[in-house]
């Protein structure tokens, strides 16, 4: 099981953070011991001071397959859901300034929490999907899949010619603009089509 990521693919969440908008998709990876689920906590490290929410909509892939066409591409989805890329802002940050990985930013234990998933099915258009996610009731963050600069074919595409993609992989496919900090005490919950898909106690 893979987890994959993509960086910057809203254009005002681009922007929020200083960031040139890309022109192919921007891609990383977090190790499975990231994964938190089943509504778990956060315990926040004591390694970072800034650690950022990022809610993001996650496709889980139902089959294997490799150099996938863009038109076939919705075939290779299972399931929709809801998540978190937790991010260290402050370490990301340090590690841009000097151009190196951002896997102890992005990878750490816990930082991608992940809740239920929908079929594919059940959505009319993936293409229109909304989502927003709450932090101590709240709302801090609004999406919807129309904005995002490469959309879920066109993610699946890309990736496919660099990695085959497996069943049971998670592709997490970006975060609007809204990104902001968490402190201890926090409860996050978030929301696909005004449905709870998952909460996050901050301890």
């Amino acid at each position: 099981m893979k987890i994959f990521c993509i960086g910057r693919n809203y254009v005002d969440h681009a922007k929020e953070l200083g960031n040139v908008v890309p022109k192919e998709p921007l891609i990383f990876m977090k190790p499975p011991t990231a994964l938190l689920i089943n509504n778990k906590p956060f315990y926040h490290p004591d390694f970072s001071e800034n650690i950022h929410y990022e809610c993001e909509i996650v496709l889980k892939i139902g089959k294997n397959g490799k150099n996938i066409a863009e038109r076939f591409a919705p075939n290779y989805i299972k399931e929709i859901g809801l998540g978190i890329d937790f991010t260290a802002r402050d370490i990301q940050q340090k590690l841009k300034e000097k151009g190196h990985p951002w896997e102890i930013a992005k990878g750490f234990n816990g930082s991608a929490v992940i809740g239920d998933f929908v079929p594919v099915e059940k959505f009319e258009n993936l293409e229109n999907i909304n989502f927003h996610l709450t932090k101590n009731q709240v709302k801090v963050q609004t999406g919807n899949t129309k904005d995002m600069i490469f959309n879920f074919s066109k993610l699946i595409s890309h990736l496919s010619k660099y990695f085959l993609i497996h069943q049971g992989d998670y592709i997490y496919t970006g975060t609007p603009a809204g990104v902001g900090k968490i402190e201890i005490g926090d409860r996050l919950e978030g929301f696909l089509e005004n449905e709870k898909i998952f909460h996050c106690n901050i301890k």
